[in-house]
């Protein structure tokens, strides 16, 4: 029997990924930006003919790459999981799918797995990179949510097969 507080959507995304991610992509931005200011310095040699080895392309090139990097890191806060009464949205880093809760047979979080997925009735297993092992309570709280929300889908029907 399902719990008569079932909540009506479930969201859920990755929380210390996030937190890590954007502090680690402000630090890829300063250090490529302090090392494009040090690439501009002229050489310290006794010859007035010899000048900066790098010119300003170069160091627009290091603004560029450490803004396409910083991209880069964010990207992984990419996943989230969104689901109703009806479905579960998936979204993960690269790509994403939605469900329907009568193709799902189970929300999985298996111990000492650092994510939580999806088992379907085809033995497909749709990670959910969105609820992470290292958001504790978070994680839980958003399995819970999922595994009520299925069990909502399937009551007064047949339960999915083992």
């Amino acid at each position: 029997m399902v719990d008569a507080e079932t909540p009506d959507v479930v969201r859920a995304r990755p929380h210390r990924l996030t937190i890590v991610c954007w502090i680690l992509a402000v630090a890829i931005v300063v250090l490529f930006g302090v090392i494009a200011v040090l690439l501009g310095r002229p050489a310290t040699t006794e010859d007035p003919d010899v000048g900066a080895p790098f010119g300003v392309g170069d160091q627009i090139a290091m603004v560029f790459l450490g803004l396409l990097l910083a991209g880069g890191v964010l990207s992984l806060t990419r996943p989230r999981v969104v689901a109703d009464a009806h479905q579960v949205a998936v979204r993960n880093v690269i790509g994403g799918v939605t469900v329907p809760w009568t193709l799902v047979r189970a929300v999985r979080f298996d111990r000492h797995s650092p994510w939580a997925a999806i088992e379907l009735l085809d033995d497909e297993l749709v990670s959910v990179l969105a609820v992470q092992a290292a958001d504790k309570q978070l994680a839980l709280d958003a399995v819970r949510g999922l595994r009520q929300l299925h069990a909502a889908a399937w009551e007064g029907k047949e339960p999915p097969p083992e």
